[in-house]
Protein backbone atom coordinates (compact mmCIF):
# COMPACT_ATOMS: atom_id res chain seq x y z
CA UNK A 1 0.00 0.00 0.00
CA UNK A 2 1.22 3.64 -1.07
CA UNK A 3 2.50 5.75 2.07
CA UNK A 4 0.64 8.69 1.08
CA UNK A 5 -3.24 9.45 -0.30
CA UNK A 6 -5.06 10.42 -3.57
CA UNK A 7 -5.24 13.78 -2.62
CA UNK A 8 -1.30 14.20 -1.63
CA UNK A 9 -0.23 12.52 -5.12
CA UNK A 10 -2.94 15.41 -6.34
CA UNK A 11 -0.82 18.34 -4.46
CA UNK A 12 2.78 16.78 -5.24
CA UNK A 13 2.07 16.55 -9.44
CA UNK A 14 0.56 19.79 -9.27
CA UNK A 15 3.64 21.40 -7.18
CA UNK A 16 6.22 19.69 -10.09
CA UNK A 17 4.70 21.69 -12.64
CA UNK A 18 5.85 25.02 -10.95
CA UNK A 19 9.28 26.13 -11.71
CA UNK A 20 12.19 27.71 -9.87
CA UNK A 21 12.09 31.96 -10.22
CA UNK A 22 7.95 31.66 -11.94
CA UNK A 23 5.73 33.96 -10.45
CA UNK A 24 2.50 31.57 -10.21
CA UNK A 25 -1.26 32.39 -9.65
CA UNK A 26 -2.11 30.47 -7.03
CA UNK A 27 -6.13 29.23 -6.88
CA UNK A 28 -8.03 28.07 -4.23
CA UNK A 29 -7.53 24.66 -2.34
CA UNK A 30 -5.24 22.13 -3.47
CA UNK A 31 -3.16 24.85 -5.67
CA UNK A 32 -2.44 27.07 -2.20
CA UNK A 33 -0.72 23.56 -0.83
CA UNK A 34 1.09 22.59 -3.95
CA UNK A 35 2.56 26.49 -4.04
CA UNK A 36 4.22 25.56 -0.65
CA UNK A 37 5.55 22.83 -1.14
CA UNK A 38 7.47 23.77 -4.66
CA UNK A 39 9.08 26.47 -2.42
CA UNK A 40 9.87 24.20 -0.36
CA UNK A 41 11.72 21.79 -2.40
CA UNK A 42 12.22 22.59 -5.86
CA UNK A 43 11.21 26.15 -6.64
CA UNK A 44 12.55 28.07 -3.61
CA UNK A 45 12.29 31.29 -5.66
CA UNK A 46 8.63 30.92 -6.95
CA UNK A 47 6.99 33.80 -6.34
CA UNK A 48 2.91 33.03 -5.27
CA UNK A 49 0.29 35.42 -6.86
CA UNK A 50 -2.84 35.51 -4.90
CA UNK A 51 -6.46 36.96 -6.78
CA UNK A 52 -6.79 38.69 -3.58
CA UNK A 53 -4.29 41.33 -3.67
CA UNK A 54 -1.41 39.37 -1.95
CA UNK A 55 1.90 38.17 -3.56
CA UNK A 56 4.72 36.62 -1.41
CA UNK A 57 7.89 34.53 -1.37
CA UNK A 58 7.54 32.33 1.55
CA UNK A 59 4.76 29.96 2.22
CA UNK A 60 2.74 31.18 5.03
CA UNK A 61 3.48 30.54 8.19
CA UNK A 62 0.22 29.08 9.58
CA UNK A 63 -2.37 26.33 7.99
CA UNK A 64 -4.49 28.53 5.08
CA UNK A 65 -8.12 27.81 4.40
CA UNK A 66 -8.46 30.43 1.89
CA UNK A 67 -5.90 32.74 0.45
CA UNK A 68 -7.06 35.81 2.31
CA UNK A 69 -6.44 34.49 5.82
CA UNK A 70 -4.62 35.89 8.30
CA UNK A 71 -1.11 34.20 7.50
CA UNK A 72 -0.98 34.98 3.87
CA UNK A 73 -0.95 38.33 4.59
CA UNK A 74 1.57 38.42 7.31
CA UNK A 75 4.91 38.66 5.73
CA UNK A 76 3.61 39.15 2.27
CA UNK A 77 5.79 40.85 0.02
CA UNK A 78 2.84 43.06 -1.21
CA UNK A 79 -0.64 43.33 0.19
CA UNK A 80 -2.30 45.13 -2.49
CA UNK A 81 -5.86 44.89 -4.16
CA UNK A 82 -7.42 42.81 -6.63
CA UNK A 83 -7.03 45.08 -9.40
CA UNK A 84 -3.02 45.42 -8.89
CA UNK A 85 -2.48 41.44 -8.62
CA UNK A 86 -4.73 41.04 -12.17
CA UNK A 87 -3.10 43.74 -13.47
CA UNK A 88 -0.07 41.62 -13.69
CA UNK A 89 -1.62 38.86 -16.17
CA UNK A 90 -2.72 41.50 -18.93
CA UNK A 91 0.70 42.80 -18.73
CA UNK A 92 2.28 38.88 -19.08
CA UNK A 93 3.90 38.88 -15.62
CA UNK A 94 2.30 35.58 -14.63
CA UNK A 95 4.29 32.56 -15.76
CA UNK A 96 1.08 30.10 -14.80
CA UNK A 97 -1.76 30.03 -13.24
CA UNK A 98 -3.75 26.94 -11.13
CA UNK A 99 -7.98 26.36 -11.42
CA UNK A 100 -10.21 23.80 -10.52
CA UNK A 101 -13.40 23.43 -11.79
CA UNK A 102 -16.29 21.43 -12.14
CA UNK A 103 -16.19 19.90 -15.67
CA UNK A 104 -13.20 19.95 -18.16
CA UNK A 105 -13.40 19.37 -21.96
CA UNK A 106 -11.07 17.25 -24.36
CA UNK A 107 -9.84 20.88 -25.33
CA UNK A 108 -9.12 21.94 -21.85
CA UNK A 109 -11.88 24.21 -21.56
CA UNK A 110 -13.21 24.74 -18.01
CA UNK A 111 -16.85 24.64 -16.83
CA UNK A 112 -17.21 26.27 -12.97
CA UNK A 113 -20.77 28.06 -13.22
CA UNK A 114 -23.37 26.25 -14.47
CA UNK A 115 -24.65 22.28 -14.99
CA UNK A 116 -27.07 21.53 -17.60
CA UNK A 117 -29.04 23.91 -19.70
CA UNK A 118 -27.79 27.90 -18.97
CA UNK A 119 -31.53 28.92 -18.82
CA UNK A 120 -32.50 26.39 -16.43
CA UNK A 121 -29.51 24.44 -15.20
CA UNK A 122 -29.61 21.91 -12.95
CA UNK A 123 -26.78 22.64 -10.74
CA UNK A 124 -25.80 26.65 -10.06
CA UNK A 125 -21.81 26.12 -9.24
CA UNK A 126 -19.59 29.19 -7.24
CA UNK A 127 -18.43 30.70 -10.73
CA UNK A 128 -15.07 31.74 -11.90
CA UNK A 129 -13.83 34.17 -9.49
CA UNK A 130 -10.23 35.51 -11.41
CA UNK A 131 -10.19 31.77 -13.35
CA UNK A 132 -11.62 33.44 -16.75
CA UNK A 133 -8.66 35.76 -16.32
CA UNK A 134 -6.35 33.42 -15.58
CA UNK A 135 -6.88 30.86 -18.19
CA UNK A 136 -6.62 33.52 -20.39
CA UNK A 137 -3.85 35.62 -19.87
CA UNK A 138 -1.34 33.72 -17.38
CA UNK A 139 1.75 32.34 -19.37
CA UNK A 140 0.71 28.07 -18.99
CA UNK A 141 -2.86 26.97 -17.34
CA UNK A 142 -2.76 23.88 -14.89
CA UNK A 143 -6.17 22.22 -13.98
CA UNK A 144 -6.52 20.01 -10.92
CA UNK A 145 -9.97 17.80 -10.41
CA UNK A 146 -11.25 14.50 -9.95
CA UNK A 147 -11.42 11.90 -13.03
CA UNK A 148 -14.99 10.92 -13.05
CA UNK A 149 -16.72 10.58 -16.67
CA UNK A 150 -19.28 13.66 -15.74
CA UNK A 151 -15.94 15.91 -15.33
CA UNK A 152 -14.27 14.66 -17.94
CA UNK A 153 -16.73 15.44 -20.84
CA UNK A 154 -16.94 15.67 -24.57
CA UNK A 155 -17.93 19.40 -24.25
CA UNK A 156 -18.44 21.80 -20.88
CA UNK A 157 -22.21 23.01 -20.97
CA UNK A 158 -20.58 25.99 -19.99
CA UNK A 159 -17.43 27.98 -21.34
CA UNK A 160 -16.30 29.57 -17.91
CA UNK A 161 -12.58 29.50 -18.40
CA UNK A 162 -10.90 29.09 -21.79
CA UNK A 163 -8.95 26.12 -22.84
CA UNK A 164 -8.24 25.74 -26.86
CA UNK A 165 -11.31 26.47 -27.16
CA UNK A 166 -12.41 24.19 -30.68
CA UNK A 167 -8.64 23.05 -30.67
CA UNK A 168 -6.07 23.92 -33.28
CA UNK A 169 -5.38 27.55 -33.32
CA UNK A 170 -8.69 28.71 -32.31
CA UNK A 171 -7.49 29.73 -29.15
CA UNK A 172 -4.89 31.79 -31.25
CA UNK A 173 -7.26 33.30 -33.80
CA UNK A 174 -9.77 34.48 -30.57
CA UNK A 175 -6.47 36.83 -29.41
CA UNK A 176 -5.67 35.23 -26.06
CA UNK A 177 -2.67 36.20 -24.95
CA UNK A 178 -1.64 33.48 -22.66
CA UNK A 179 -0.59 29.85 -23.76
CA UNK A 180 -3.46 28.03 -22.67
CA UNK A 181 -3.84 24.61 -20.79
CA UNK A 182 -0.57 22.67 -19.99
CA UNK A 183 -1.55 19.92 -17.91
CA UNK A 184 -4.81 18.79 -16.30
CA UNK A 185 -3.82 16.65 -13.05
CA UNK A 186 -6.72 14.21 -11.75
CA UNK A 187 -6.73 11.95 -9.02
CA UNK A 188 -5.80 9.22 -11.95
CA UNK A 189 -3.41 10.86 -14.24
CA UNK A 190 -2.07 13.69 -15.78
CA UNK A 191 -3.57 14.73 -19.40
CA UNK A 192 -1.51 17.23 -21.44
CA UNK A 193 -2.51 18.51 -24.69
CA UNK A 194 -0.70 17.03 -27.49
CA UNK A 195 -0.07 17.40 -31.75
CA UNK A 196 -1.53 20.69 -33.32
CA UNK A 197 -4.98 20.03 -32.43
CA UNK A 198 -4.13 20.82 -29.22
CA UNK A 199 -6.13 17.83 -27.63
CA UNK A 200 -5.69 16.46 -24.23
CA UNK A 201 -4.10 13.39 -24.42
CA UNK A 202 -3.13 10.87 -21.75
CA UNK A 203 0.60 11.47 -20.32
CA UNK A 204 1.20 9.54 -16.94
CA UNK A 205 -0.70 7.62 -14.75
CA UNK A 206 -0.53 7.59 -10.75
CA UNK A 207 1.02 4.50 -9.17
CA UNK A 208 -2.07 1.96 -8.97
CA UNK A 209 -4.27 2.89 -11.52
CA UNK A 210 -3.71 1.45 -15.21
CA UNK A 211 -4.34 3.41 -18.48
CA UNK A 212 -7.77 1.26 -19.06
CA UNK A 213 -9.41 2.71 -16.24
CA UNK A 214 -7.91 6.29 -16.55
CA UNK A 215 -9.51 5.65 -20.42
CA UNK A 216 -12.77 4.13 -19.23
CA UNK A 217 -13.73 7.07 -16.56
CA UNK A 218 -12.86 9.63 -19.07
CA UNK A 219 -16.22 11.60 -20.74
CA UNK A 220 -14.48 11.42 -24.32
CA UNK A 221 -12.39 8.70 -26.42
CA UNK A 222 -8.97 9.57 -24.79
CA UNK A 223 -6.03 9.18 -26.77
CA UNK A 224 -2.95 8.58 -25.63
CA UNK A 225 1.05 10.40 -25.88
CA UNK A 226 3.31 8.05 -28.20
CA UNK A 227 4.99 7.51 -24.25
CA UNK A 228 3.01 6.89 -21.43
CA UNK A 229 4.95 6.88 -18.38
CA UNK A 230 3.29 6.35 -14.29
CA UNK A 231 3.39 9.45 -12.30
CA UNK A 232 6.68 9.45 -10.02
CA UNK A 233 5.47 8.19 -6.46
CA UNK A 234 5.84 11.22 -3.69
CA UNK A 235 9.46 11.17 -2.61
CA UNK A 236 10.24 11.64 1.23
CA UNK A 237 11.43 15.79 0.71
CA UNK A 238 8.33 16.33 -0.96
CA UNK A 239 5.84 14.46 1.96
CA UNK A 240 8.16 16.14 4.43
CA UNK A 241 6.97 19.33 2.99
CA UNK A 242 3.62 18.80 2.66
CA UNK A 243 2.58 17.91 6.14
CA UNK A 244 5.16 20.71 7.09
CA UNK A 245 2.31 23.05 4.72
CA UNK A 246 -0.47 21.11 5.61
CA UNK A 247 0.13 20.40 8.89
CA UNK A 248 -3.59 19.79 10.17
CA UNK A 249 -4.40 17.71 7.28
CA UNK A 250 -6.94 19.62 5.53
CA UNK A 251 -6.37 19.45 2.65
CA UNK A 252 -4.13 16.29 1.85
CA UNK A 253 -6.87 13.83 3.81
Amino acid sequence: MPNYSTQEMMIIAAAREIKDHERIFVGMRLPITAFGVARLTHAPNAMGLFECGIARYQPADGMLFTMSDGPNQLGAAWCTGLVQIMGLLSGGHADAGFIGGAQVDRFGNINSSYIGDFEAPKVKLPGTGGATDIAAMAGRLIAIMNHEKHRLVERVDYLSSVGFLEGGESRARAGLSGGGPAAVITDRAILRPYGTGNELHLASVHPGHTPEEVIENTGWTLKCLPEVVETKAPTDEEMTALHEIDSEGFWRS
